[in-house]
């Protein structure tokens, strides 16, 4: 009957025990849930401020002419007008400047002229 008494007050302090060792992972749990909810947040915000810098940069697409000829002139996007400017303060040569853009010679300057660098 002794042995019956002793596992009984065992098992009643195990379980006790159970409750304490338990409680810290809830606690652990917890923050974790926290700081997944605050990673969803700053990942929603970050996606937002994406869109509209891409929304901005197709808006601020500027016309520049590109032929000396009277025919309707292409417009060169903000960001390959960007390019031009930041190799050509590097130092590339015009020709270099016309491979790596896509664009003649005679465009890179035109480019490069309404900008005020030549």
């Amino acid at each position: 009957m002794d042995l019956h008494l002793l596992l009984i007050a065992f098992g009643i302090i195990i379980v006790i025990l159970s409750f304490f060792v338990g409680h810290s992972n809830r606690i652990d749990s917890d923050e974790l849930e926290k700081i997944s909810i605050s990673l969803h947040q700053e990942t929603n915000g970050l996606k937002k401020r994406l869109k509209a810098l891409e929304e901005e940069l197709m808006m601020s697409m500027e016309p520049i002419e590109t032929s000396q000829h009277n025919t309707r002139a292409q417009p060169v996007h903000e960001i390959i007008v960007n390019q031009i400017l930041s190799l050509n303060s590097q130092g590339f040569s015009i020709e270099d400047i016309a491979k790596r853009s896509s664009l003649t010679s005679e465009e890179v300057i035109r480019v490069l002229q309404s900008r005020g660098v030549r």
